[in-house]
C-alpha cells in the first residue's frame, strides 16, 4: 500500500477553505452528468486513425477515449485557476502572510496615479 499524501485544499474562485484534507486525485465530475450536449470534432485521417487505434488500445471507443482525455486535459489546464493545494506548513505560513499589515508603497502609488502608455 502506498503512502498517501494529505494536503489542504484552498478554494481560490469561491474564497472557501473549510479545513478538511483531501487525497490529491483528479476530479472528472463532467462524466457523472448524462450526456445530453453533442461535441463535433475534424481531423485529418492520420489523426483520427492514431485516435481509433488509441482508442482500441484502451479498450474504448472513439468517443469515450476523447470525452476521458479531454476531462483529464480540461481539469489540468484549469487547476491552478481553480484550486491549489498546500501542506500544512505551508497553509500556516500562507495565512501568517496573508495576515501581514500592509505597508506603504510610495513609488506604486506613484506608478498608478500617472498617465498611462494610453492614456
Amino acid at each position: 500500500m502506498g503512502t498517501v499524501v494529505k494536503k489542504t485544499l484552498v478554494m481560490t474562485l469561491s474564497g472557501r477553505y473549510d479545513g478538511a484534507t483531501i487525497q490529491k486525485k483528479v476530479a472528472m465530475t463532467a462524466v457523472i452528468h448524462s450526456k445530453s450536449e453533442r461535441i463535433d470534432v475534424r481531423a485529418s485521417t492520420p489523426v483520427k486513425q492514431l485516435l481509433q487505434e488509441a482508442a482500441r488500445v484502451a479498450h474504448k471507443n472513439v468517443s469515450e477515449f476523447l470525452l476521458d482525455a479531454g476531462i483529464i486535459a480540461a481539469n489540468q489546464t484549469l487547476a491552478d485557476r481553480n484550486r491549489f493545494e498546500l501542506s500544512d506548513e505551508k497553509w500556516l505560513a500562507f495565512q501568517a502572510a496573508l495576515d501581514q499589515p500592509v505597508s506603504a508603497k510610495p513609488k506604486l502609488k506613484k506608478l498608478l496615479s500617472e498617465p498611462g502608455l494610453l492614456g
